[in-house]
């Protein structure tokens, strides 16, 4: 890290630390306490807002200071490099002061998980959310990817969203303007960063909504190696292919790099069996890369976003 860098980073923490409690601003944080991979170098600076209000001014901030600046939420879509990340790294996992229902519409802070934000929609006997109930991650990460399962994706429940952006303004955006595709929402264009979530679900039976909730909970614990640390699914699926199958045909589940495997259970996960280091990792993707493609001519692209420095 150079100097000026360096500098910039304490006159950052200084100026945040006006606001913020030192237990929310912290130097040098190591990442791996902060991915569902259980991997991930350290972070120049690690930052914890709670509330838009701390949102706008942490991100007002840090641009004011020219600090470049990476956002996470729960950590589970990400491979942080073994050299960590240089600057600022706000995490939005504690933006949970918000949680209202007013009639069938849900206003949930972004730094709730999925799980959460399904079980209080079941709660408050609204449907259209059970597809959530599995999905790993954060709310705000949920709409950023415009995650989806069995059917279900986000772009369906989403009405509105306010979000930051990095010169610390709050904006509102309806439906109309989230622009959702496959994977993708504005904010993949934008940058901006997701604060809040509005959704209208339908009033419906509790006990339905349950037991799809129930269903689709032991679906995905039967297939999916939640047992070790992981990424998710490691790769997008290919055009007219499962990534999974493929890798399963080409007789890779179980082959190693270091403590990063290629799961027995369902070979589109990459897992973390005990200390594996995102070198690991890495090559062991690359290395499914090329038998895949060796074998079937496709080639797999990583679902997972890779972000840091080596």
């Amino acid at each position: 890290m150079g100097t000026n860098n360096n500098h910039n980073i304490k006159a950052l923490q200084t100026a945040l630390l006006e606001i913020l409690p030192s237990t929310r601003v912290r130097e040098q944080e190591r990442l791996c306490h902060h991915t569902t991979f259980k991997i991930g170098g350290p972070a120049d600076l690690f930052i914890e807002p709670t509330t838009m209000a701390e949102l706008s001014f942490v991100l007002r901030t840090i641009h004011e200071f020219q600090v470049p600046v990476t956002i996470i939420g729960c950590g589970s879509n990400i491979l942080v490099k073994d050299g960590g990340i240089r600057g600022a790294v706000v995490s939005v996992r504690h933006m949970t002061q918000v949680m209202d229902c007013n009639d069938n519409t849900l206003c949930i802070g972004s730094g709730y998980m999925l799980k959460d934000a399904s079980e209080f929609a079941w709660e408050n006997g609204l449907t259209g959310l059970e597809f959530a109930i599995g999905i790993p991650g954060t709310l705000g990460g949920a709409v950023f990817m415009n995650a989806g399962a069995y059917d279900g994706e986000m772009s369906h429940v989403v009405t509105a969203v306010r979000a930051v952006d990095f010169q610390g303004n709050i904006k509102e955006y309806d439906a109309s303007h989230l622009d959702f595709g496959y994977r993708h929402s504005v904010f993949h264009d934008n940058h901006e960063v997701i604060g809040e979530v509005i959704m209208t679900l339908k009033p419906g039976d509790k006990n339905v909504i349950k037991a799809r909730m129930d269903e689709l909970t032991e679906k995905r614990e039967s297939k999916q190696p939640l047992e070790f640390a992981s990424a998710g699914s490691t790769f997008k699926r290919p055009p007219g292919y499962f990534a999974g199958t493929l890798i399963e045909q080409t007789g890779l589940k179980g082959l190693s790099v270091g403590d990063a495997q290629v799961s027995h259970k369902h070979a589109g996960f990459v897992i973390n069996t005990g200390s594996a280091s995102a070198k690991d990792v890495l090559d062991l993707i690359a290395e499914v890369q090329r038998r895949v493609y060796d074998q079937h001519g496709v080639h797999l692209e990583p679902e997972v976003r890779m972000i840091g420095e080596d």
